[in-house]
């Protein structure tokens, strides 16, 4: 278990953060920019001493020790690579930091995809590489803990898409807990196990990912892109009809066929404006999933104009954004059972292992 709690004040600006978190695991600190998320994590690192600042990890106390004696690592957004050193070097260098450890040399290169640039210097890598190679660094000080401030905030999509799932390896092979600083929700979503919600120097709610995407009384509910998250394992491939069932509890959620063989793990992210409600079976429709479900709670948005609805399936929780008409047709309220229709082509699915 990761413990955490930190008070703070700088010119004009309080923090007054607290929370605990299971470990191993990524525990996402998510947050719009300026929310305190980096003060938080330089706190962890003993770059910040706070005014009051308590961190236990697995039940030993953290706080008190100088930086170098917490055995945490740090991945920068802009990565900090030593521009004289090549790669090997750079990589060396963590080493030297923390020792012999579980974490080994050629494992780190393997697991990164880095070993075709251990000759090069940082000014001949692209961002994504530069990171890589960052995130390969920390590891080899053989951390206790890893922190990861917003690593892929000053890269552009195609590079983000390039080395997520380098970061999602990180979280199924490594047995130490990652603290991972975004405040982009794809990138939470696809990686973090925790979730902590940070607004403006507050710590708003935290828990598993799962539970709090489908939570229609927190900010994450009124974005735009809100969505819940299934977690589950591939059951089979039906190449007939173009599809994959995946096993999320006691539920099979229908998508596009996929190359992962079963008995993958994978999460499956639904956006909350897909999610379609009936109270009773629909018929000759191109739905494929249709899922029986039970209302949790329903809140309006900040408009007015739409529902937030929180369901409880066999496999887990989801969010459906309808229209206020919608939900007083269909007399959502806690309790009630529902169907919830999704079309197999609006589930995104990444595999967790």
């Amino acid at each position: 278990m990761l413990r955490v709690s930190l008070e703070h004040r700088f010119a004009g600006v309080s923090l007054t953060m607290a929370f605990e978190a299971p470990t191993p695991g990524v525990i996402a600190l998510f947050g719009p920019s300026g929310a305190g998320k980096t003060s938080l994590m330089n706190a962890m690192a003993g770059l910040l001493r706070p005014h009051r600042f308590r961190m236990e990890l697995d039940g030993v106390p953290l706080e008190r020790r100088r930086p170098e004696y917490r055995g945490v690592g740090y991945v920068f957004q802009d990565g900090r690579l030593f521009p004289h050193m090549s790669v090997r070097d750079n990589l060396r260098y963590g080493l030297r930091r923390g020792g012999a450890g579980p974490v080994k040399f050629d494992d780190a290169v393997a697991l990164l995809g880095i070993g075709a640039l251990l000759g090069r210097r940082p000014r001949h890598l692209s961002g994504g590489e530069r990171q890589r190679v960052a995130i390969g660094r920390a590891l080899l000080s053989n951390p206790r803990l890893l922190l990861m401030d917003e690593p892929l905030s000053a890269l552009d999509q195609a590079r983000r898409d390039e080395i997520l799932p380098y970061l999602a390896r990180l979280r199924s092979v490594l047995s130490i807990p990652i603290v991972y600083a975004s405040h982009s929700l794809d990138e939470v979503t696809r990686l973090a196990d925790t979730l902590v919600l940070i607004e403006a120097g507050r710590v708003v709610a935290a828990g598993p990912l799962t539970e709090m995407t489908a939570r229609v009384d927190l900010p994450l509910a009124l974005r735009e892109d809100a969505g819940g998250v299934l977690r589950g394992v591939v059951n089979s491939h039906l190449p007939e009809r173009g599809l994959t069932a995946i096993s999320c509890g006691a539920d099979f959620v229908w998508v596009p066929q996929i190359t992962a063989p079963p008995g993958t793990g994978v999460r499956l992210r639904v956006p909350a404006r897909e999610v379609i409600l009936a109270v009773e079976s629909p018929r000759g429709i191109s739905v494929t999933n249709i899922l029986q479900a039970h209302v949790v709670a329903v809140a309006e948005d900040a408009a007015g104009h739409a529902a937030l609805v929180s369901l409880e399936l066999g496999g887990g929780a989801l969010l459906a954004r309808v229209t206020r008409d919608a939900a007083e047709r269909l007399r959502l309220a806690p309790g009630r059972p529902v169907l919830a229709l999704i079309k197999a082509m609006s589930v995104d699915w990444h595999q967790e292992d």
